[in-house]
């Protein structure tokens, strides 16, 4: 049945409405193209950022070597020389992948024809800023592609890399010979290098002789590179997990799947699923990405090789576990608590003691093991002094004290099960025991006033005081007979709480205060009552969007304020920081 004919009218509206439709494609492609433009400029951002990163980095282990200039930081000074061979090895391999991907950039812009001859700083209508140099090697060309024309063109990309079709690309091309190829190399390269040193009486050595580019997930491909990595060579484990990182983020699906809506191709070559078909934008933003990631592999392995130097005026090397019982001594069938941490410490600066009772045994792992005769009865005190040198070789000394419930037959004993000293305006939990199993009654007091029994501990609220707080147990057993026996613990301040809100949004919101993760108190709310925000002041918590208007993404942003205890209504001060997202 044949439609009725068409007006002038009706063909008129009809070719507008295909106009507008074709107008509106071409106004979306355009902002899809404008936002690969800022996506580019991100990366290129971000790129320097790595690089910045470290080169900090390096330069802290130079300025460490600057100043470790006494007699006994002679090993340290080994240890940063090697340390710094290994970073010139890893820049030499980042500079291949810098330079090999700038000039397969710039290219594919001299061969579409937009290329500036020569750089432009800063000229909105070039292409090309600051052009890669061999006096900065790791220092990417800076573009400004907002001057490109011909954004959506694919053909010059496709064809200067060397992609034919999408099963199909030269070997010899741009694409692989410069890209595919050497990245896979560097990915090789940085964890020989990172993984493979020498330290005093043990030696690491890592060689890969075949690599990971097939995988299923995340999970699968960190368990293939931490079989890759693992196979023949020697490994320090402590730090496979980084170069297990570092290889799987270098890492990329060789060869999958590519389409959609049915049309799917297998087995596609990555360099084709990137390359295939791409605008000019987006070849040239997916090239600035490998830049960006090789920098920021570049900065991770630095600071894997920093971390086994000690810097700054006191730091680690090293941790150890700590484990110490809630109650210095029991009794068979008494149950008691064991607190377990971990204590860090420099290899190159061992503790020493002066001025302390007892014999040295040993100084071993960042510990000084003096043995002790128990004397006397009810308790001992334990004193010195413990010294550790700055990175200037300076000793700083610093006097410690402990103590020790002398236990007698069928003696007892007082513990602290969480901490080491009782804290003002908190409930803290004591351990008492009065010894023996012939002790029909016993009660525990703290400074004269009774600790109530709350499950299996007593609990003592104590106030500020220099002079600390004497635990008493007095206890009854069968015949009467009185056992009596103190020890003395000092008392801290309530700790104050610390910023808890890691990061903000330039469009604001909360800040939250509280003890840190892990600190021995917890369980107590704090209530923001005012805070400075840089140089703003605000009332509450909530930090509103013009406070930070000064501030860019990645700023550390500084905040001090006031708070109150949910608990008690007891007013405090906290201070820490934020990142500007």
């Amino acid at each position: 049945m044949g439609g009725a004919k068409e007006t002038p009218r009706q063909k008129m509206i009809s070719m507008m409405y295909i106009v507008l439709t074709a107008l509106l494609a071409l106004n979306v492609s355009k902002q899809i193209l404008d936002a690969f433009v800022a996506i580019e400029a991100n990366i290129q951002k971000g790129a320097f950022t790595q690089l910045q990163r470290g080169d900090d980095l390096r330069s802290e282990l130079t300025g460490e070597l600057a100043t470790s200039k006494s007699p006994d930081e002679a090993e340290k000074r080994k240890k940063i020389e090697a340390a710094l061979k290994s970073i010139r090895q890893i820049d030499k391999e980042t500079q291949v992948i810098i330079k090999n991907v700038d000039e397969a950039k710039l290219l594919i812009l001299e061969k579409l024809g937009e290329l500036n001859p020569s750089p432009a700083p800063n000229d909105k209508e070039k292409i090309l800023w600051v052009k890669y140099s061999p006096n900065e090697p790791l220092v990417p060309s800076k573009l400004n592609l907002t001057a490109l024309e011909a954004k959506d063109e694919f053909d010059t990309p496709m064809r200067e890399l060397g992609i034919v079709e999408l099963d199909e690309i030269k070997g010899e091309g741009i694409g692989m010979k410069k890209i595919w190829e050497p990245f896979k190399n560097f990915r090789k390269r940085l964890i020989e290098i990172c993984g493979s040193y020498s330290i005093p009486d043990k030696s690491y050595k890592v060689v890969l002789n075949e690599s990971v580019d097939q995988f299923k997930d995340n999970r699968d491909l960190e368990t293939k590179v931490e079989k890759l990595i693992k196979k023949g060579n020697k490994v320090n484990d402590a730090e496979l997990p980084e170069l297990v990182t570092i290889y799987a983020e270098l890492t990329k699906m060789e060869r999958d799947k590519y389409g959609h809506d049915g049309d799917i191709s297998e087995n596609v070559h990555w360099l084709s699923r990137t390359f295939y078909h791409a605008p000019m934008i987006a070849a040239l933003a997916s090239l600035s990405t490998l830049q960006y990631e090789a920098l920021a592999a570049r900065a991770k392995a630095v600071g894997l090789i920093k971390s086994r130097i000690s810097t700054g005026e006191y730091s680690f090397n090293k941790i150890e576990a700590l484990a110490r019982p809630s109650v210095a001594v029991v009794e068979s069938g008494d149950k008691f608590e064991v607190y377990v941490s971990m204590a860090a410490y420099d290899t190159d600066k061992p503790p020493k003691l002066k001025d302390f009772q007892g014999t040295l045994k040993e100084i071993k792992d960042g510990v000084a093991t003096v043995e002790v005769t128990a004397a006397g009865s009810n308790e001992m005190k334990i004193k010195g002094t413990v010294g550790i040198a700055n990175k200037m070789g300076t000793m700083k000394w610093i006097k410690y004290e402990t103590e020790v419930f002398i236990a007698q037959k069928s003696g007892g004993s007082i513990g602290l099960p969480l901490q080491t000293a009782l804290y003002a305006e908190w409930d803290n939990k004591i351990t008492a025991s009065a010894g023996g199993a012939n002790i029909k009654s016993m009660s525990v007091s703290c400074n004269g006033r009774p600790c109530p029994k709350v499950g299996n501990y007593y609990v003592a609220r104590v106030t500020p005081s220099k002079e600390g707080a004497t635990i008493t147990v007095n206890a009854k057993d069968k015949n009467d007979k009185a056992v009596t026996f103190k020890q003395n613990f000092p008392i801290r301040p309530f700790p104050e709480p610390t910023v808890l809100t890691a990061s903000l949004p330039l469009k604001g919101g909360p800040i939250y205060v509280g003890l840190p993760p892990g600190a021995v108190l917890q369980g107590v709310q704090f209530v923001i009552t005012n805070m400075t925000v840089g140089s703003t002041k605000l009332q509450g918590n909530m930090i509103p969007a013009n406070a930070l208007r000064a501030f860019s993404p990645g700023s550390v942003v500084g905040i001090y304020g006031s708070a109150k205890r949910a608990d008690t209504g007891r007013p405090t001060t906290f201070k820490g920081s934020i990142i500007i997202q």
